[in-house]
């Protein structure tokens, strides 16, 4: 298990212990579950932070 993966599964356990519940429950998991995606693709060194501010690494 990579980094990206741990860290979108951390992210989802986080997100379900923090809502327990509803549509709002959800969109909360969602939510974190993607933020943990994002954490663990930078720690992969898959996704540049530049990436993600949109600049490029040509400037």
């Amino acid at each position: 298990m990579n980094w990206t993966q741990t860290g979108l599964l951390a992210g989802l356990i986080l997100g379900a212990a923090a809502a327990l519940g509803g549509f709002t429950g959800f969109l909360i998991a969602l939510l974190v579950g993607a933020l943990g995606l994002v954490v663990g693709r930078l720690l992969d060194g898959e996704l540049e932070i530049g990436d993600i501010l949109g600049r490029g690494r040509d400037r």
